[in-house]
C-alpha cells in the first residue's frame, strides 16, 4: 500500500478514533424509531397509532380510521 493512502482517509479515520477513546467512556445512545401520530373518532387528540415500519398510514387514513397524521422520531422503550 502506498504511503500517499496512508495520509489520506485511513490517517483521518485512525486521528478521529484515537479522539474518540481519549474522551472517555460515553454513556450509550438511544434507541430512536419513527412512531406515527394522529387522531381517531375514539380519541379526536393526536396519539400514538403505531410504529412507522408496522402500520400502514395510507390504509388507515383511506378507510377513515385515523386523520392527521405524521411521525416523529421518538426514543424506544
Amino acid at each position: 500500500m502506498g504511503k500517499g493512502y496512508a495520509e489520506g482517509p485511513a490517517a483521518e479515520a485512525a486521528e478521529e478514533e484515537r479522539e474518540r477513546l481519549a474522551q472517555g467512556p460515553q454513556p450509550p445512545q438511544a434507541a430512536v424509531r419513527k412512531a406515527v401520530f394522529g387522531s381517531t373518532r375514539d380519541a379526536p387528540d393526536p396519539h400514538f397509532l403505531g410504529w412507522d415500519d408496522e402500520i400502514d398510514q395510507d390504509a388507515l387514513f383511506d378507510a377513515g380510521e385515523a386523520w392527521g397524521l405524521s411521525v416523529r422520531v421518538v426514543a424506544a422503550a
